[in-house]
């Protein structure tokens, strides 16, 4: 927090400008039924952006509204998640959406924005752009913000103060001094990111944190304040969905580190008495991009 945290206005955009160089940027937004905001998202990255970012990418998640269209008619360039390396068994989740972004998408650095974001402005992308244009140690820069909670500041963010925050202060406290772990605002160099998995469901965050840590150490990591960040918000219930799938995240972070031994797996079932349903909260995981490109080049050879 003392070293790698900056905010949105020390990136002025005149000096990312003249900092971007040779450097290709891609935006990529995931995107499922969310044809209110995605429009307007775009648009204001091809207004105010065109001279960093070269490529604005929507990734459809079977989506069931006009998402696609408003994200074309906006001048982002649309792909359908099933559409990107259909060779591979289709999976679900957020966390696929991203894989695919980064599958589908060219750019040098990529970054990430939700699509749900009511209060978008440019400065989230060019803050996330200013560590990475600028200094060639960083890999990594997630965004910080404040999350209200219906008008109510310090509300937002439930899973990550019941959940997150706690699991990466037990087991990961190099990373306790992220202040959005599960924000869906970050961005990073491809050559980072394509060297780790990307969890296919709600742990996505959660284990590009670990992971990257792992991968190229805390100080190649960053933060950018990037305001306050106004969005759907989702029930209860669906939240505890979504807490289950990051714990276990959190748990296969842990095996595959050698920090647990387990007699067995943990139970997938996650059982809802409002509504009363039973939930199926796996994660599965699509590997790191590398290493899969690297098989499909030794089969074409």
């Amino acid at each position: 927090m003392e070293t790698n945290t900056s905010t949105a206005a020390d990136w002025p955009l005149d000096a990312l400008r003249l900092a971007k160089g040779t450097t290709t940027v891609s935006v990529v937004l995931p995107a499922r039924d969310e044809e209110r905001t995605v429009g307007a998202i775009v648009s204001t990255i091809r207004r105010d952006l065109a001279e960093l970012v070269d490529e604005v990418l929507v990734v459809d998640s079977r989506s069931t509204d006009a998402t696609a269209a408003r994200a074309a008619e906006a001048g982002a360039r649309v792909v359908r998640q099933d559409d990107v390396l259909p060779e591979l068994p289709p999976l679900s989740g957020k966390g696929e959406a991203l894989w695919k972004g980064l599958a589908a998408s060219h750019g040098d650095v990529v970054v990430y924005i939700d699509s749900d974001l009511r209060n978008f402005g440019a400065h989230f992308v060019s803050g996330l752009l200013g560590p990475l244009l600028t200094d060639p140690r960083i890999q990594f820069v997630k965004g910080a913000y404040e999350r209200p909670l219906r008008g109510r500041r310090g509300e937002g963010g439930r899973v990550t103060e019941l959940v997150a925050r706690p699991l990466l202060n037990l087991f990961w406290p190099e990373l306790a001094g992220f202040v959005q772990p599960l924000g869906g605002e970050y961005a990073g160099r491809r050559s980072a990111l394509e060297t780790v998995p990307y969890v296919t469901e709600y742990g996505v965050e959660f284990g590009l944190l670990v992971d990257l840590l792992e991968q190229v150490g805390l100080d190649a990591m960053a933060q950018v304040d990037l305001g306050s960040r106004e969005h759907s918000h989702q029930s209860t219930a669906a939240l505890g969905r979504m807490s289950g799938q990051i714990m276990l995240t959190a748990w296969s972070r842990l095996e595959r580190q050698g920090r647990i031994v387990a007699s067995e797996p943990p139970a997938t079932l996650l059982r809802q008495f409002n509504p009363d349903t039973i939930t199926n909260v796996s994660v599965a995981e699509r590997p790191p991009l590398a290493s899969l490109s690297a098989v499909m080049e030794e089969d074409v050879a």
